[in-house]
């Protein structure tokens, strides 16, 4: 019994002696301090201008991964020639970009010393901007093309932007853990639930609002005009969106290194030309095999929490209403699905948001946050009592689904995910923040990736 209580008792932070930890535990939630080389203490102060910049940078990142997942109409009507094809697009995009994310994230982690971060963000979402803009531009030219080469086609550009996505996320996490502030990632998970939520939207509104195709036409395997658009329209937001963070990060830099400066004036000034190379200097090699060591449960909540989550789109895609005989259009499936898909990312973002609040418990039981990562399989057999491909649901309400089972289920996942990857810093030394963070990352990919092949276990259900 002793033993199970020190497990889930409060590990030993990081040697006071070298870190403070980036939570006031008087919960007046002002500021962090680092200490200088003279001994003094200095506040790092909570900005407003940089937690926004990171928000969009949360949204940035994700913001692709959902714009696939949001065209998917758009590539069911390109690949409607190919009965293969259609049936398992869906499936190579998400294997794709899961892969190539994870194998990003791998090396971009073991290069540290030398890494630099802002550079690895800029070329991240310029990347994604070209991405996006070559997709707009396959929503008008090159219709020809058959559904195998189409898809290969696609691919390629998945997989461009898988890598981007991986630069932007061990930029942006390692970036942030540098600033001392957890609310500063707190930030870009909350980004990425927006960036979860508005394609959905997007999604719901071409359906309600966008005139139907003609169903006149002589070519029904043609795609049709309104889906294109509305394809076209997701792809170039994408771009934008990314152009937009790009241009924020300016601010972002000078900032990071006014602190830089600040930090290293007092020891480094004599020897150190640049601020660059100060940074560096600061920083220093840290293993993920040390990684690990210290961080063992709350990289593995991360883990656990991104692996269960990885099953619900399969769920979500096959779910429909309960009314979907009626004529009401919100019981349609081509609305019913991205109403799924919304509530549970609505849960998602409200989750990755209240992570800020200045509440403890779980996040100073790093072992309890994994046990949870762990209970919230306990959503998935829920799923069974909906109405999976219209054969029926065992509990006969729409309510149910939506608000019992998507909503907690997303709640749940983005409180965690946020909660433990802020709780991160708390237990490495300062000079390991960097590390940690693209190591938090990397543990987050990881769990996608293995919850993206687990989730083939149900694809058939």
């Amino acid at each position: 019994m002793e033993r199970l209580r020190a497990m889930f008792a409060p590990p030993k932070k990081a040697d006071e002696a070298e870190y403070e930890p980036l939570t006031d535990d008087s919960g007046t939630g002002e500021g962090s301090t680092y200490t200088v080389s003279d001994g003094e203490v200095e506040e790092v102060p909570f900005s407003w201008l940089e937690y926004a910049i990171f928000v969009l940078l949360g949204v940035a990142m994700l913001w692709s991964w959902n714009m696939f997942l949001a065209a998917a109409p758009y590539f069911q009507k390109r690949f409607a020639a190919d009965p293969w094809v259609l049936e398992n697009f869906q499936s190579a995009i998400t294997s794709t970009f899961t892969f190539t994310t994870l194998a990003a994230m791998l090396l971009l982690t073991n290069i540290q010393s030398s890494a630099s971060y802002p550079f690895r963000i800029s070329a991240g979402l310029l990347t994604n901007t070209l991405v996006f803009a070559a997709l707009a531009l396959t929503t008008k030219s090159f219709l020809s093309l058959s559904a195998p080469a189409y898809l290969a086609v696609l691919l390629v550009l998945v997989c461009l932007s898988a890598w981007s996505t991986g630069l932007i996320q061990n930029g942006a996490l390692a970036y942030a853990g540098s600033f001392g502030r957890a609310e500063y990632t707190q930030a870009i998970m909350a980004g990425q639930g927006v960036a979860g939520v508005l394609p959905a939207v997007a999604q719901i509104s071409s359906v309600l609002f966008v005139s139907p195709p003609n169903p006149t036409s002589s070519n029904p395997d043609a795609p049709a005009v309104p889906i294109s658009n509305a394809a076209g329209i997701y792809f170039l937001t994408a771009s934008l969106v990314s152009l937009l963070a790009l241009a924020s990060l300016l601010p972002l830099v000078r900032r990071h290194s006014t602190l830089i400066s600040h930090r290293m004036a007092a020891e480094l000034a004599a020897s150190i030309t640049s601020l660059e190379e100060a940074e560096r200097a600061a920083r220093r090699y840290v293993s993920i095999p040390r990684l690990f060591r210290k961080l063992p449960f709350v990289s593995g909540a991360v883990f656990a929490c991104m692996a269960v989550a990885m099953f619900f789109p399969v769920f979500t895609s096959k779910i429909l209403s309960v009314h979907s005989d009626s004529s009401g259009k919100l019981s349609a499936p081509a609305v019913f699905i991205p109403l799924g898909f919304f509530f549970w990312n609505l849960g998602d973002l409200l989750g990755r948001v209240a992570a800020v609040l200045p509440l403890r418990g779980l996040r100073d039981r790093p072992a309890a946050l994994f046990a949870f990562g762990i209970a919230r399989a306990a959503f998935l057999p829920l799923y069974l009592l909906c109405n999976i491909r219209g054969r029926g649901a065992v509990v006969d309400s729409d309510l149910f689904y939506l608000l019992v089972v998507q909503f907690p289920f997303g709640l749940t996942n983005g409180w965690l995910c946020s909660a433990a990857m802020m709780a991160a810093g708390e237990w490495v030394d300062e000079g390991e923040r960097e590390a940690a963070g693209g190591f938090m990352g990397l543990a987050l990919v990881t769990g996608l990736t293995v919850g993206s092949l687990l989730s083939f276990s149900a694809a058939g259900i």
